[in-house]
């Protein structure tokens, strides 16, 4: 199953500077790993968005998303990136529990050359590049793969299918929803059905056999209004319109604040749907 959020490019809509909108990602970075987020995509809000736009937000959280000792070699320096040290660290777990120093354990790592016998080299964030044998499909020089580390003196290693961290990408709404793997598709708003205890077992249930598809809106700019739609009920759905929502759901009700951030609501709506029977 895959879990996915959805994020407006006016995600950082209220930041006072780059900072401020760097530093309101690294939030956003922070609840998708803890949560175990397996993408995040960006979908365009051109009308909400301020100085900075969805390439701003889809590169901030791609590069968090990115383990630190392949930073330097996968981005280098761009302008979106000068406040990155503000980030928090993630200090993501591998997907199958083992320790990242420990035998056994996954590193991401930057194929750097592919030779004509089959086997890549793969910067790893070692002391030298590692020379594998290629997987089924040979990777591309540049292209991120995962490592099993079984042995480091001699070094023994394997690309794997299994990753560490979760992907960033940009998709129109309709598009992100029409997934095969979307699963139960979720809008968060406050106008959605409160999400009672007794009841919560329902999509967090779906959640962990199905996986999901989360939609978000962005600050004092909800999905309601970035879809264009009445946020009244309708003889359709809640709100009514397109594109189609399994549950609309509100994780934050009685909010004593007029406005709940997206990183807040985000935090919240995982959190529910982290929720065992």
């Amino acid at each position: 199953m895959t879990l996915s959020v959805l994020v407006p490019s006016s995600l950082v809509r209220d930041a006072a500077d780059k900072r401020a909108a760097t530093r309101k990602l690294g939030t956003v970075a922070r609840a998708a790993t803890v949560f175990r987020v397996d993408r995040v995509t960006v979908y365009p809000d051109p009308d909400g968005e301020a100085q900075w736009g969805g390439g701003f937000v889809a590169t901030v959280l791609a590069y968090a998303a990115t383990p630190p000792h392949l930073r330097k070699e996968a981005w280098g320096e761009r302008d979106e990136l000068e406040y990155a040290g503000v980030l928090p660290p993630l200090r993501a777990v591998t997907r199958t529990g083992s320790g990242p120093q420990s035998s056994g354990s996954l590193r991401q790592g930057i194929v750097t050359e592919v030779g004509p016998d089959g086997r890549v080299r793969v910067n790893c964030g070692l002391q030298h590049p590692i020379s594998l044998v290629a997987p089924d499909r040979e990777p591309n020089v540049g292209e991120r793969v995962t490592v099993r580390i079984s042995s480091r003196d001699p070094v023994r290693a394997k690309v794997v299918d299994d990753r560490t961290d979760w992907s960033v990408d940009r998709s129109d709404l309709p598009a992100a929803l029409d997934r095969e793997d979307a699963g139960l598709r979720i809008a968060a708003s406050r106008h959605g059905d409160v999400v009672r205890a007794s009841a919560v077992g329902s999509p967090a249930g779906r959640v962990e056999t199905d996986g999901a598809t989360v939609a978000f809106g962005a600050p004092e700019r909800g999905l309601p209004a970035i879809l264009g739609v009445d946020a009244e009920p309708g003889a359709d759905g809640f709100p009514p319109g397109e594109p189609p929502f399994d549950r609309w759901l509100n994780t934050v009700p009685n909010q004593g604040s007029e406005v709940v951030r997206t990183e807040e609501a985000l935090v919240a709506t995982l959190a529910v749907l982290n929720l065992r029977a």
